[in-house]
């Protein structure tokens, strides 16, 4: 676990965050982070959304170092400062979802070799969602779990779903798989071209001005559009995911009444199927509960915590 970087804007404290590198099995570099709370009664492991970095979840990490949990998470490859995985390092790429899962393998093997303090739980935001119910379905060795607006399935507005698929695999077949995916934004961070009032995952300006100040200020660690293999492969993924029985631990899923990302129906439809889940809808929050104004937010961490220490004592 040699050194790795984590990025400060001016005038932010020194982090908190010890930062490494991890090799996964096929070679891939990623990059990953260890918040530790000091005395802690458990940890939880935390599944970053799409085109997100470790920078990005500094202020999740010390709401739950102040209760006592210790925070691992990860970039996951092909965004942040992990590697990329075409020579076009803009687009938001992968070949296979189950490539994610050799992530999740390291950061389990990290956190038994730094001796992290259980119970382990899961938090998983977005696509972080995507890989984690699959990380779950692999034995993943955690107590609990707390899902925020989980990628179940994708928005595609009024696109079905089996158009979206089939024109992502003709662009694939065409040699057009590392490309950005139509309508996913191009290859620039979209937090630089949308407007704050137009944006899709927060009300909360302070912290939508952070968002794009870590964009300008860090821009290799960003990344734009989805390309259209990483589209197919994460259709592919909803769509073998919501075949699968529910999983036998406690999870609390968390859905603002204003998501435009991810599919609201896919997950109310496995919450409902899931007899260990309790669905947490979050009034006047858009895409990232985490990221909410301040109300919204503080419902969600509380209640995160709630459900980790109440699975714990169980």
């Amino acid at each position: 676990m040699k050194p790795a970087p984590f990025n400060t804007l001016p005038g932010d404290p020194i982090p908190t965050a010890r930062a490494f590198w991890l090799r996964a099995e096929d070679g891939v570099r990623l990059r990953a982070a260890h918040w530790a709370a000091g005395g802690a009664s458990g940890t939880v492991l935390l599944f970053p959304g799409r085109t997100e970095y470790l920078e990005k979840y500094g202020e999740v990490a010390a709401d739950l170092n102040a209760v006592g949990l210790d925070v691992l998470a990860l970039d996951w490859r092909g965004q942040g400062m992990s590697d990329r995985l075409q020579a076009n390092v803009r687009p938001g790429h992968i070949g296979s979802f189950a490539d994610y899962q050799r992530d999740v393998v390291e950061l389990v093997v990290a956190a038994q070799e730094l001796d992290l303090p259980r119970p382990w739980h899961l938090l998983a935001h977005s696509m972080g969602g995507t890989i984690g119910l699959a990380a779950l379905e692999a034995g993943l060795p955690v107590q609990s779990a707390v899902f925020s607006a989980p990628m179940w399935g994708i928005n595609l507005r009024r696109v079905p779903e089996a158009a979206a698929m089939a024109l992502a695999a003709t662009l694939c077949r065409l040699g057009r798989g590392g490309h950005p995916a139509p309508g996913s934004g191009g290859e620039e961070s979209f937090v630089l071209l949308d407007p704050f009032h137009d944006n899709l995952l927060t009300h909360d300006g302070r912290r939508w001005g952070r968002l794009v100040a870590e964009a300008a200020t860090w821009p290799d660690i960003s990344v734009g559009g989805a390309s259209n293999d990483w589209l197919r492969a994460a259709l592919l993924e909803c769509r073998r995911l919501a075949a699968l029985p529910a999983a036998a631990l406690p999870a609390l899923i968390a859905l603002g009444d204003c998501e435009r990302i991810v599919s609201p129906r896919a997950i109310r439809s496995r919450a409902a199927a899931w007899p260990g889940a309790r669905l947490l809808e979050l009034s006047d929050c858009r895409h990232e509960p985490m990221m909410e104004r301040d109300p919204v937010r503080s419902r969600f961490i509380e209640a995160a915590i709630a459900h980790f220490a109440a699975s714990a004592a169980a």
